[in-house]
């Protein structure tokens, strides 16, 4: 007998796009419940991993035969992960998860794992454009294979690449951080990748006029599927999240610095899936892993985020999606320099959206259980300082002395460069 279900049409719906394509064999020997059966699964998922679409056909291969209910069923028992994925391994797309860890404590947070005198050596996965038609230069979404080691993270860090070739002199090139943009389970969810968000950096030489490229975001934004990189880290405690499911978490950033915040929100949302109810989990569709043992997230979550034109909103599409799906949970505000004007009517910073937001977020900081984070451009924390020192002034509150307080609770954080 063969049973086809088809939810490719999820695709169009949720807008996906440049969809990978695993394909796998499943039979009786992983899954015991298939006793005179075979499966074959053709899987598309998003770039974002958000949603996906699936393909299932089902044959007899044996006399036996097994009833449709006993795959479809929520209470079939887990498939053996280790046979599934050697079976996908040929692609980059990763299967189905077990579920996620517990938030660590900050005494367990991993730092330098790998030092640079015996960096990590990992692989290029996927290299892809962040900036939209009509932006403003470029940055990348980059993947790396770390399975082959023993890196490990916690959202807000960072890990330091060590660009390939020898500098002016015949040195290794110096380490650059960059901030870690994946939540600690990796894009794919099997703890096996690390992402980063870089933009190529540029700027005129003072003598010569011409056009300077850095030399490591050069590097790692013409990687290209398959190369090597050296990794070291990872490095950082001051960004990391509360182990709070009912905290609110506002978060401000400019451009690159959105890259702690998409770990932070991929791990409050899209690792608790399940949790959450989402009908298009993939693993939860197929009945592979047991509900996360995550506690749900509870709080509330707010991002200002500044970039210089709409194209140069990195990861706009699944910021929107986040928000259209947990609309009590995730709020986004955008503040988009060279298109917006600000009261005055200059341009749009986020210090202006912070001045006309400040009522709210003041009232959100006064709560012992909202941290509040700031990542991108050095000198950004200024003009959000004068916004909350106005607000915070009419409640006979000095901000200084407040801020001082909220660093000492470890509920200010800021990681600028």
């Amino acid at each position: 007998m063969a049973i086809l279900a088809e939810f490719n049409q999820t695709l169009k719906k949720y807008g996906v796009s440049n969809a990978r394509v695993v394909e796998f064999t499943l039979s009786d020997q992983e899954m015991p419940e298939m006793e005179g059966l075979s499966c074959n699964f053709s899987c598309w998922v998003s770039p974002s991993n958000l949603t996906c679409g699936i393909k299932c056909e089902f044959e007899a291969s044996g006399t036996t035969g097994a009833k449709p209910a006993a795959i479809a069923t929520p209470t079939a028992k887990k498939a053996e992960k280790a046979k599934l994925l050697a079976a996908a391994a040929a692609a980059p797309t990763k299967s189905a998860a077990p579920a996620a860890k517990k938030a660590k404590k900050k005494s367990d947070v991993p730092i330098n794992i790998y030092r640079p005198n015996k960096p990590f050596v990992g692989k290029c996965i996927s290299n892809e454009e962040l900036v939209g038609p009509g932006g403003i230069g470029t940055c990348r979404h980059l993947i790396f294979d770390i399975s082959a080691g023993d890196l490990k993270y916690v959202e807000g860090q960072s890990i330091g690449i060590i660009a390939d070739g020898t500098d002016d002199k015949g040195k290794p090139h110096k380490i650059r951080l960059y901030s870690i943009a994946s939540a600690h389970r990796g894009d794919y969810l099997d703890d096996k990748t690390v992402s980063l968000c870089v933009r190529q950096l540029e700027y005129p030489d003072p003598d010569t006029g011409k056009t300077v490229y850095g030399v490591c975001s050069s590097f790692l934004c013409n990687l290209k599927p398959g190369d090597d990189v050296k990794i070291t880290g990872p490095v950082g405690k001051e960004m990391l999240l509360p182990d709070d499911p009912n905290a609110n978490i506002i978060m401000l950033g400019t451009g690159t610095g959105i890259a702690p915040f998409r770990s932070f929100l991929w791990h409050l949302f899209k690792e608790n899936e399940d949790a959450n109810a989402n009908p298009f989990w993939l693993p939860k569709l197929l009945g592979w892993v047991k509900p996360s043992d995550k506690p749900k997230f509870n709080g509330k979550t707010w991002l200002i985020f500044g970039v210089a034109t709409t194209p140069n909103i990195l990861y706009n599409k699944d910021l929107e999606d986040l928000q259209r799906r947990y609309p009590d949970n995730f709020r986004l505000t955008k503040a988009i320099s060279r298109e917006q004007k600000n009261p005055e009517g200059g341009r749009m910073y986020i210090q202006h959206r912070v001045a006309e937001h400040a009522e709210e977020l003041w009232q959100m900081i006064q709560q012992e259980n909202t941290h509040t984070y700031i990542c991108g451009l050095k000198g950004m924390e200024k003009g959000i300082d004068e916004a909350l020192s106005a607000v915070a002034s009419k409640d006979g509150v000095n901000w200084s002395d407040y801020q001082r307080e909220m660093k000492k609770a470890h509920r200010w954080h800021v990681e600028t460069y």
